[in-house]
């Protein structure tokens, strides 16, 4: 025998260079086509056994190199997994190493024979086994960060440091503990709410309470009055991403946004509730879960409240998911565990703390708690595998809701006259009474609840769901009516002209706007008709400023910019980077100030105003002007 390849006959190699053309090509296609991932993806792996057949049969290869090859790329999509690291082994839903280590090993397979085509025999196979090798291998050098918002993972290396270890390692400038609680000789206290205001509730307050002799306590007199807070906690004033009474100048190029502060965070998908000089959210640092308190001016941390809990998951990271709310002298939050905290908004000190799944028998789901605090009245109402409220004074169970699954919060709407309680759902919608949680209406739309709804200007209801793998559906519009036998619901219509995912729509007069894919889309309400459709924004972010026919956008990478809101076309009129790494973190507006963050960093701009008027229209505490205020610290 001899090993000459003169005597040998050559290798068949083009169907392999075809199927590994259209894999890479199927594979890459989601880059363009974000609707169509889920299909191209597995197309793209059906390739990998259509190349290990065109191998074992058609290669001409010598038998021992066909069954030896195959048995290699076995062995090694078998072994791999178990030195993976965990971000990599469980991300995308488990199935990571498989969507991504499929086509490289096709490819090494295919290149590495094109390649040792004339090599010799042994040659050959041991470029062949190298590559399949490396190509797994290559995989247990990485660690994912987490998904962007199509699907495709962060990698980075191994050993690099994370924004967190980094954090931690850094000397702080934090306080580490939550500071005493200030003796005060008439502490304030958290004004009423009016019956179904959300979540400005402390607007309103009540005559002091009779003493057993009918007459006033003396000390009411010196209880201040707590003024409402500027963005009382996720998507701002009524939770609908509406910012009234703000006009920005749109000529970026000449007057840009100016940076007063920015600072490194500890991770987490939390936005921010600001009342006052005070800007409150959430992160994580190390094993402990914080609701953190910084100065508005500086970025200065004030006060850190941390509970012993760590979440992470492979698609989103590690950190608190929710927002928390404020009102009059108190901060609500809820932990991505369960946990949920009543802090004294000036120091953070505990006024009541829950261990929500204790109450609803809840399990952790696959991506932790999201649900923000929403004040209704007298109650704070999360969802922790079923919609329950507390007492907002003592923390005391007050009802127990429905138990459908969601990553939504709940919603509070005047819906046909009546305050109810909305929360998107595995099931669809479900609308509860506010005071004892019983089930008002339902509309069916089995998915994954995650946007909040919304209503159109004549009252109709607005939803949007994805379905069970994440893929965006669409919204629908529904007619709620309370009649005499109970509530009736109907469909107006059902759209794709606008597919929400996890970034929250807003509404505008008969026009709805939003993230579509990477897009911003806007559609006719009438209709539910797709108007347009345009931009690159990735899975960002939208606040609407409806005095100017605005959105304001923060792009998952980072970015901000000024999108008109109207139905004639697709129009961007700024755009500047802001802030780095994926950002799907909401933003807050307190009057020109724009709050950013994301899982690393955090920082404020103030945007340029209608007119030149730059400045904060605020006054600090000793009723200075904020144009007199000192400069931001470093």
């Amino acid at each position: 025998m001899t090993d000459d390849p003169t005597r040998r006959k050559p290798l068949r190699l083009w169907p392999g260079v075809v199927l590994v053309l259209v894999q890479w090509a199927l594979w890459l296609l989601p880059r363009v086509a974000p609707n169509a991932a889920m299909y191209a993806i597995l197309a793209a792996m059906a390739c990998g056994p259509l190349i290990l057949l065109w191998w074992l049969f058609f290669s001409r290869a010598p038998w021992v190199d066909r069954l030896g090859i195959v048995a290699v790329v076995i062995g090694a999509m078998a072994v791999t997994p178990r030195f993976l690291h965990e971000s990599v082994a469980q991300g995308n839903m488990g199935f990571q190493f498989i969507g991504y280590g499929v086509p490289a090993v096709g490819l090494a397979l295919v290149a590495s024979a094109l390649l040792g085509r004339s090599f010799s025999s042994w040659t050959r196979r041991a470029v062949m086994v190298g590559a399949i090798l490396l190509a797994c291998g290559v995989f247990t050098l990485l660690k994912s960060k987490g998904l962007t918002g199509d699907g495709a993972a962060e990698f980075t290396w191994r050993w690099t440091p994370t924004p967190e270890e980094q954090l931690l390692a850094q000397a702080g400038d934090e306080p580490m503990d939550t500071p005493a609680p200030r003796s005060l000789a008439a502490p304030a206290v958290e004004e009423p709410a009016p019956p179904v205001t959300e979540p400005d509730a402390d607007e309103a307050t009540e005559p002091p309470a009779l003493d057993t002799e009918g007459e006033a306590p003396a000390q009411a007199a010196l209880i201040p009055v707590e003024a409402p807070a500027a963005w009382p906690g996720f998507r701002g004033p009524d939770r609908a991403g509406v910012v009234r009474g703000v006009r920005l100048g749109t000529d970026w190029t000449t007057s840009p946004p100016v940076e007063l502060w920015r600072r490194p965070i500890g991770p987490a998908v939390s936005s921010f509730a600001v009342k006052g000089e005070h800007v409150y959210t959430q992160e994580q640092r190390g094993e402990d879960e914080l609701v953190a308190c910084y100065d508005l001016e500086s970025g200065q941390p004030v006060w850190q409240h941390r509970d012993k809990a760590r979440f992470w998951d492979s698609h989103v990271g590690t950190g608190p998911r929710s927002t928390p709310t404020v009102r009059g002298n108190r901060v609500y939050a809820l932990g991505a565990t369960g946990r949920i905290n009543a802090l004294d908004a000036e120091n953070g000190t505990v006024l009541w703390s829950r261990d929500a799944t204790s109450d609803t028998d809840a399990e952790l789901p696959t991506w932790g708690f999201v649900s923000s605090p929403l004040l209704v009245d007298d109650k704070v109402i999360v969802h922790v595998g079923a919609l329950v409220a507390y007492d907002t004074e003592t923390g005391e169970p007050l009802w127990k809701g429905p138990t459908h699954g969601s990553y939504g919060s709940p919603q509070l709407l005047t819906v046909d006259g009546a305050a109810q309680v909305l929360l998107l759902t595995q099931a669809g919608v479900t609308s509860v009474a506010p005071d004892d949680g019983t089930v008002l209406w339902e509309n069916t739309w089995p998915g994954i609840g995650i946007v909040q709804p919304a209503l159109t200007a004549d009252g109709d209801v607005l939803i949007s769901q994805v379905d069970q793998s994440a893929v965006p559906i669409g919204m629908r519009r529904l007619g709620v009516v309370h009649r005499a036998d109970g509530w009736t619901v109907e469909e107006r219509w059902t759209t794709n002209g606008l597919k929400p995912s996890f970034s929250p729509f807003v509404v505008h007069g008969d026009h709805a706007f939003g993230v579509d894919g990477r897009h911003i889309a806007c559609i006719d309400l009438k209709t539910g008709e797709r108007l347009w459709k345009g931009g690159r924004y990735g899975s960002g972010q939208v606040l609407l400023l409806p005095d100017q026919d605005l959105l304001l956008v923060v792009s998952e990478q980072g970015d901000l910019a000024l999108v008109r809101a109207v139905a004639d076309e697709f129009t961007e009129l700024a755009r500047v980077p802001a802030i780095e790494g994926k950002t799907w973190n909401q933003p807050a507006l307190v009057d020109d100030v724009l709050l950013v963050r994301n899982r690393e960093q955090m920082a404020a701009f103030r945007l340029p105003a209608a007119g030149g008027q730059g400045e904060l229209r605020r006054l600090r505490s000793d009723g200075a002007p904020d144009g007199e205020r000192d400069p931001p610290r470093d």
